[in-house]
């Protein structure tokens, strides 16, 4: 008798930076450094509190908090204003290592990402090695610290990620599945808020294992649509798919050239009229682009990206060859020959939407 084949293993990573908007402000200023930081709201406004560095944490104060009461519980805290534009740029620029490693990317928000390396032959196959190098080179090239989940499916990425922060790297293997999720509290689960949690308590669910007692009909009547997820994930299965939708987060074009660049001033030209035709892609779809990303592969086929994200949505009146030194000055432009330019824009917005973002946390 035939078997049936079974489905080839998944290898899901979740990548989920370390305190973001704080490390981002620890890093770009030596003296917040080793401090409690807090980025949001001022202490005496209504404000909340959007992220806070691990020095603030050991104090009990932590995201949504009221600025307010973080400020009780740290007089000695440094509050700090968000700077959103920075954070996008650090966040592209990140995005940028993911997809050297694959294309099946995942942006959950501007801090974490799910990435499907299940076909990928790097680092012999091994997706932990894999999450270890993404690990090193965001930190070799962006200054910030990422805690990496890996796993079989999505939820126990998502769970590893959590597990060993910050700088941490955990594995749940297919075999630990089931043994894991039966001893998780319900208030950990992904997509189980207080409310839910509540409810759960209340017909005796305390953690996995409870929940594997229920059926999918029962589980329905209490809890309709996300019954079925419940029921899948309390024996440690999770089909979701790392749901890849880049072109709606960028559009590029790029040019193999049939004799090598060498020259800066036809580099520049060159890249002036790649991002002319991108421009003209975005406003095709009614679209603005605030983040400008420049890739250059080399003779030797090494290639680099470099990321520079603007306050204003990018247009054809842009001073290029300005814009391109700076992004491209420690790039060897001029000296290095030079057989493939691209463009990308990113950080994509509906022409009708744009609007100056207001400052929610004051």
């Amino acid at each position: 008798m035939t078997g049936v084949k079974p489905a080839p293993l998944r290898k899901i990573i979740h990548i989920d930076m370390d305190a973001f908007f704080a490390a981002v402000e620890q890093r770009d200023n030596p003296k917040y450094q080793n401090k409690p930081i807090i980025v949001g709201g001022a202490p005496d406004s209504r404000g909340v509190v959007a992220t806070c560095s691990y020095e603030a944490r050991k104090y009990g104060i932590h995201s949504a908090m009221p600025s307010s009461r973080a400020f009780r519980l740290c007089p000695q805290a440094i509050f700090v204003k968000p700077r959103f534009a920075i954070y996008k740029e650090a966040s592209s620029a990140i995005r940028q290592i993911f997809y050297q490693y694959t294309s099946q990317v995942e942006p959950v928000s501007l801090d974490e990402a799910y990435l499907d390396v299940s076909g990928s032959e790097l680092c012999e196959g091994s997706a932990s090695r894999i999450a270890q190098k993404i690990k090193q080179q965001i930190l070799s090239e962006t200054g910030l610290v990422a805690s990496a989940g890996v796993s079989y499916n999505k939820f126990f990425a998502k769970i590893a990620s959590d597990m060993d922060k910050p700088d941490g790297l955990y594995l749940i293997t297919p075999d630990q599945g089931q043994a894991f999720v039966a001893q998780l509290a319900i208030g950990k689960f992904h997509g189980v808020g207080k409310a839910t949690e509540r409810k759960m308590h209340e017909l005796g669910i305390k953690n996995g294992a409870d929940l594997k007692q229920f059926s999918l009909p029962v589980l329905q009547q209490h809890f309709g649509k996300s019954a079925l997820f419940f029921y899948k994930i309390a024996q440690g299965i999770d089909e979701r798919p790392v749901k890849t939708d880049r072109e709606s987060k960028s559009i590029g074009t790029e040019t193999t050239y049939a004799q090598d660049l060498q020259q800066s001033h036809e580099i520049y030209q060159q890249l002036t009229e790649l991002l002319d035709k991108a421009l003209l892609k975005v406003q095709a779809k009614k679209l603005y682009a605030r983040t400008l990303t420049v890739k250059v592969k080399y003779h030797d086929f090494q290639q680099i990206t470099r990321s520079l994200t603007f306050n204003r949505p990018i247009k054809n009146q842009l001073p290029t060859t300005p814009v391109f030194r700076q992004l491209l000055q420690k790039d060897g432009i001029g000296q290095s020959r030079i057989r493939l330019l691209g463009i990308t824009l990113s950080s994509l917005e509906k022409q009708t939407n744009y609007y100056r973002q207001m400052d929610l946390f004051d």
